[in-house]
């Protein structure tokens, strides 16, 4: 494979991104630091076919990025492989509003083949390639220019790595039959949504106890308006105000500005600057969330009761045996909140109860929630039975 020298102009890139949009695939990674911003800050992006391989510097003067996003995000033609690709998906995101398409994650395939729930990269190459990845750049501040050669040739090797590994997994995949396991998967990671940072859904992120919907709905506006702060600003979230702060100005919301010198976790400058005033504006402009808002009790477990927990742990230790048997991560068949739904009597809407989960597990799970399926001891191992009423 020919490595190409650091990319630092924008026609060495679109000669490059001319050569890849024929390939049949592509790898990508990039680094980033996001420790002091709102927005990941993008620092080296790398990328391979099966014959070249390229760090590009984002971070060059004048450089265009334009015909790599195109790649990324408007070439239908070129696959994009990625490992544990959400931070990279949110990069692009970030830049064009869009994801790349199609897509490929080789660490929700490695859950099809038996890898477990969340392989690590240097694990992947290890297990598929025998080569131990050198860690010594793992935590370089990737924002520091000049980039000496040791770190460029540590990042490359993400995407020569992945180059290598794809077309093997693919291959597995073909001989076991589970490609078409990973469609609704890697569709999921895609979706634009879960990139998307909606000030309206950020008070789904701050753990509260309380369910008032007056509360709530101060909750709702407060994460929003901290939301707007951070973008605004970009910086990290809990460096506007941290989640636990908002939680309790939520339970308990000052009555006029200069109150705010007295909650702990801000500044008591808050009292009579304009950050203060804005948050004071979102308090008193909140209003108490709707009942199509408010989450469903006990961690949306609707009417599971003290039976229906025996059930949901019945079908746990099904799933589990079930992962064991046709060696799969049993995050791809099932988790646990579906199988809270099905022992509380749900049946729509449960992506197991669909498709090819329903054949792997889907239909033993109903079948042992509706009495047809049973546990047994075969030889001193764990194993599934029918019942008579079967």
């Amino acid at each position: 494979m020919h490595i190409h020298p650091l990319i630092t102009d924008s026609a060495t890139l679109a000669n490059l991104c001319a050569r890849l949009s024929d390939a049949p695939f592509v790898c990508v990674d990039t680094e980033f630091m996001r420790e002091s911003t709102f927005y990941p800050e993008l620092c080296l992006i790398q990328i391979a076919d099966a014959n070249e391989a390229a760090a590009i510097d984002p971070m060059a003067p004048g450089i265009d990025l334009k015909p790599l996003l195109d790649l990324m995000v408007d070439n239908e033609d070129v696959l994009k492989v990625v490992h544990a690709g959400g931070q990279d998906l949110e990069i692009v995101y970030n830049l064009t509003g869009k994801t790349p398409h199609p897509l490929f994650d080789t660490q929700v395939a490695a859950m099809a083949l038996g890898q477990g729930e969340q392989i690590g990269y240097s694990n992947l190459v290890d297990s598929w390639l025998g080569i131990q990845i050198d860690k010594g750049a793992r935590f370089t501040d990737w924002s520091r220019r000049p980039l000496d050669a040791r770190q460029v040739d540590y990042a490359i090797g993400d995407v020569t790595h992945l180059a290598k590994i794809f077309p093997k997994m693919l291959e597995r995949l073909k001989k076991t039959g589970r490609g078409a396991w990973l469609d609704q998967e890697m569709e999921r990671l895609g979706d634009p949504a879960n990139y998307a940072n909606d000030p309206d859904l950020a008070w789904k992120r701050v753990r509260i106890s309380s369910r008032k919907p007056d509360v709530l709905g101060r909750l709702k506006a407060i994460a929003r308006w901290r939301e707007l702060e951070a973008q605004a600003k970009d910086l990290p979230r809990g460096r506007i105000v941290k989640d636990e702060t908002i939680a309790d100005l939520a339970g308990h919301a000052p009555r006029k500005q200069a109150d705010l010198a007295k909650v702990r976790g801000l500044s008591a400058t808050w009292a009579g600057n304009d950050i203060g005033a804005r948050l004071m504006a979102a308090i008193e402009g909140a209003q108490p969330l709707g009942a199509d808002e408010l989450p469903a009790r006990d961690d949306r477990k609707p009417g599971l009761g003290r039976e229906g927990s025996l059930v949901a742990d019945l079908l746990k230790l099904l799933l589990k045996i079930r992962a064991r048997d046709i060696d799969v991560a049993s995050r791809l068949l099932a988790r646990n909140e579906e199988l809270e739904l099905l022992a509380a009597g749900q049946r729509e809407g449960l992506a197991m109860l669909d498709g090819w989960r329903f054949d792997q597990f889907g239909r033993d799970a109903l079948d042992l929630v509706e009495g047809r399926l049973a546990f047994a001891v075969v030889d001193g191992r764990l194993k599934m039975t029918r019942t008579e009423a079967a």
